[in-house]
């Protein structure tokens, strides 16, 4: 029997040293070649948050080895589900996407995507109920959980404006896109009314979307329709790095309003240090382009599931402003 018992054990241990050998692998250069993946920076290209989500892309790209198609948005919804529908025609292996449009709307073309075997994650907003149905077979979401960060940044924001009950405080979002994103207006909002704030609110619209300076006239009007502004908060990254040039065009001097916003970029960092802006939360798009196509590699190649990293992590301000404005100027904050 003890014979019988040391040839078993000795079985085992050859099976295990089989099973150690065939499955150890050398740290391997380029080990996501040969996968094709479609990423989403957001848009427009160029623009100062999609840049910086490109960047992250671009270095993954290169760090890997996939092969990418980058497909550029001006931030528009429908455009994004447009351009979902040809990255699945073309059958590639993974796809980076923004959930802007929504999981009514995004759903069924991730059903179609995993169907065809297509690893499918996010950045930026998430999908919550397809990342729920998703997640063990690599759908992950990079980015902040934006309600939480919106409520985070308005009531800092409030704090440090002073913000008592009756102040008017100005808030220019994208509620109406409802979904995760628009939650982030939400959160914003609420968090400026629990401290007795008075929130005027400015939908962004399409042309503003996709590029800040279209926005000029209507916060020049706003601002002027309403003297008795204390606090604005900029609910997108593209209009926090261009609250320089609408203060100036509304002849506000610096510090004469507080201003807070979302996102680092060289204009915002310039902002802060001319004292227009006040405080920033910085959810690293470079970050929101690196993971996921790390995500898909991982998953594509050794089976992991989706990764789930909340990419806003702190607030910037003059005090700490020297510390991140060379990473901004180099477009990879």
């Amino acid at each position: 029997m003890r014979n019988l018992m040391l040839r078993v054990t000795g079985v085992a241990l050859l099976v295990c040293g089989a099973a150690s050998s065939a499955y150890a692998t050398d740290p391997t250069a380029k080990w996501c070649q040969g996968v094709k993946i479609a990423a989403f920076p957001g848009g427009p290209q160029g623009g100062v948050f999609a840049n910086n989500v490109y960047n992250g892309y671009r270095q993954a790209e290169l760090d890997l080895g996939p092969s990418v198609t980058y497909y550029f948005s001006n931030w528009d919804p429908n455009t994004m589900l447009n351009q979902l529908q040809q990255a699945i025609a073309t059958k590639v292996d993974g796809i980076a996407f923004m959930g802007h449009p929504g999981d009514d709307a995004t759903d069924p073309q991730i059903d179609k995507a995993f169907a065809q075997g297509i690893i499918f994650t996010t950045a930026n907003t998430a999908l919550p109920k397809a990342q729920a149905k998703y997640g063990p077979e690599g759908m992950g979401y990079v980015g902040a959980p934006n309600h939480a960060a919106g409520y985070a940044l308005g009531a800092e924001a409030a704090k440090r404006a002073g913000i008592k009950s009756g102040d008017e405080a100005f808030v220019w979002g994208l509620k109406g896109q409802g979904g995760d994103r628009g939650s982030r207006t939400v959160g914003v909002i609420e968090a400026i009314e629990k401290a007795g704030g008075k929130v005027i609110y400015q939908e962004i619209d399409k042309a503003t979307d996709a590029d800040p300076n279209a926005g000029t006239a209507t916060f020049v009007g706003v601002m002027k329709a309403n003297p008795g502004i204390k606090l604005v908060v900029t609910d997108h990254g593209a209009l926090t790095a261009n609250v320089g040039v609408y203060a100036r065009a509304a002849s506000l001097k610096p510090g004469q309003v507080f201003f807070a916003g979302f996102d680092m970029s060289p204009n915002t960092a310039k902002a802060i240090k001319d004292g227009y802006q006040d405080l920033v939360i910085d959810q690293q798009p470079y970050l929101q382009g690196y993971l996921p196509i790390l995500n898909i590699c991982l998953t594509k190649k050794y089976g992991f599931s989706g990764l789930d990293v909340n990419t806003a992590g702190a607030f910037v301000d003059p005090k700490n402003v020297d510390a991140v404005a060379p990473l901004a100027a180099k477009e990879i904050r």
